[in-house]
C-alpha cells in the first residue's frame, strides 16, 4: 500500500509540475484570426489579449481572452502592408497606447516603415461588430543601412523608446526610436547594437520581443527558442544585452510569431500563426 501511495503521489508531483511550467494552451475560437503574428496583454488585464494577423489582412486588431474568445474587433486603417508586432507604452500624461508595427519586409524593399499609434481601445466593450478607431497616428521611418524584413517590435518604459530587432540577418540590428517621434515625419532609426544567436540559419530569425511593464525585464523570440535578459539598475537596453541571456522554457510552435509579458512578468503568452491556433502561458523559470 505505501509503495503504490508513493508511485503515485509521484505521478501527481509530475503532474502539478508540468501544469505549473505549462499553466493552460486553450484555443483561438475567431476562424478570422488565422496568422495571429503579434500579441500584447492589456494594461487594464493580464487575462486579456490584444492581437492582430499577419500580412493580407485589413488594419484590426482583436481583443481577445485568455480562453481564446473574441470579446471586440478594432479597425485602425485599411492601408496596411505587412504588420508582424504590437506593443503597449504611455503617453506623457500617462494614457496607455498601442502600436501596431506595420515593419514586415520579406524582400527588404520598402522605403520606409510604419507604426501606428492609438489610445488604447475599451476593454469592457463586447461586440460582434468592427469598431472604428478614430484619431491614429502614423509614424514613418526608416533605416540608417538600409530596408530589412523585422517582426520584433518593443516598447521602453525606462528610455522612453521604441526598438526594432530586425529577423533575417546572421547577425541581427537593434534600433531605436523617440516613444514621442512625430506622426507624418520621416524618422531615421538609431542603430544601437546588434545580437548573435547561436542557432541554424533560419531558428534564429527573430519573430517577436516584449519588454515588461517595469522595463526590468525583456525577452526576444525566434521560431524555437525564447531569450531573456533581467535588468540592472540604470543600464540601458544596449548595456542590458550584452549580459548573458537566459532561455526560457519553451515549446517550439508550428510558426510561432507573437509573445507578451504578463503585468509582472513572471508569466508569458505565445501565439502560433494558424487557424484555431493555441494560447500558450507559461511560468517563466529562470
Amino acid at each position: 500500500m505505501k509503495l503504490m501511495w508513493r508511485k503515485y503521489s509521484i505521478v501527481f508531483i509530475a503532474i502539478f509540475f508540468l501544469q505549473s511550467c505549462h499553466l493552460f494552451a486553450q484555443k483561438l475560437q475567431d476562424s478570422r484570426l488565422n496568422e495571429v503574428s503579434g500579441l500584447v496583454v492589456s494594461s487594464k488585464s493580464d487575462d486579456l489579449i490584444w492581437v492582430h494577423n499577419d500580412s493580407g489582412d485589413e488594419g484590426r486588431i482583436f481583443l481577445i481572452n485568455k480562453k481564446g474568445a473574441t470579446q471586440a474587433v478594432y479597425i485602425f486603417t485599411k492601408e496596411v502592408r505587412d504588420c508582424e508586432a504590437i506593443a503597449m507604452g504611455t503617453s506623457a500624461n500617462g494614457t496607455k497606447e498601442i502600436f501596431v508595427g506595420d515593419i514586415g519586409d520579406n524582400d527588404a524593399k520598402r522605403p520606409f516603415i510604419t507604426i501606428y499609434k492609438f489610445v488604447e481601445p475599451n476593454i469592457n466593450i463586447k461586440s460582434n461588430k468592427e469598431i472604428n478607431i478614430n484619431k491614429v497616428e502614423e509614424l514613418k521611418f526608416k533605416y540608417p543601412d538600409g530596408a530589412r524584413d523585422a517582426e520584433c517590435l518593443m516598447i521602453d518604459p525606462i528610455d522612453q523608446k521604441i526598438y526594432i530587432v530586425s529577423k533575417r540577418e546572421n547577425i541581427v540590428g537593434v534600433y531605436s526610436a523617440p516613444l514621442n517621434s512625430k506622426a507624418g515625419k520621416l524618422i531615421t532609426l538609431k542603430k544601437e547594437t546588434t545580437l548573435f544567436f547561436n542557432a541554424p540559419k533560419s531558428a534564429k530569425w527573430i519573430t517577436d520581443g516584449n519588454i515588461s511593464m517595469d522595463g526590468k525585464s525583456i525577452m526576444i523570440k525566434s521560431y524555437i527558442n525564447i531569450y531573456y535578459w533581467e535588468r540592472r539598475g540604470k543600464e540601458t537596453l544596449a548595456q542590458c544585452f550584452k549580459q548573458k541571456l537566459i532561455g526560457l522554457p519553451y515549446d517550439p510552435e508550428p510558426q510561432g510569431e507573437a509573445l507578451g509579458f504578463t503585468h509582472d512578468a513572471k508569466r508569458y503568452y505565445s501565439i502560433s500563426e494558424g487557424q484555431y491556433a493555441e494560447i500558450n502561458y507559461k511560468i517563466i523559470k529562470k
